[in-house]
């Protein structure tokens, strides 16, 4: 336990802003994870208009949760990147065996 009275403060602070932000995070969780699982099933059913409305919802949260500073942007935009990257090669899976447009860079030697 803290002794001072600034570190006591600063515990209600923390604690008071972690339970603000524990509905957007999980919200955010859940959204992304609704989203997979609907691109799960779209592979399945070939119906792919439940999972676009599951994917719109994600992004929105994460987008949400980013400007509220719940969870940092770069994380948001990961996250947002392989959400979109699943359902691409999902709903395009011969996209993702095709060769890249662009040979990589050779090695530099020094």
């Amino acid at each position: 336990m803290a002794n001072k009275a600034a570190a006591i403060k600063y515990l209600r602070q923390s604690q008071k802003r972690r339970m603000r932000n524990k509905p957007i995070r999980t919200y955010a969780r859940g959204s992304v994870r609704a989203a997979l699982d609907a691109i799960d099933d779209a592979v399945d059913t070939q119906k792919w208009s439940d999972a676009d409305t599951a994917i719109q919802r994600a992004v929105s949260a994460l987008d949400r949760a980013a400007q509220r500073g719940v969870i940092h942007a770069n994380t948001a935009a990961r996250r947002k990147s392989r959400l979109l990257r699943q359902y691409h090669t999902s709903r395009n899976p011969d996209a993702a065996r095709r060769p890249r447009s662009r040979p990589p860079e050779p090695a530099r030697t020094p």
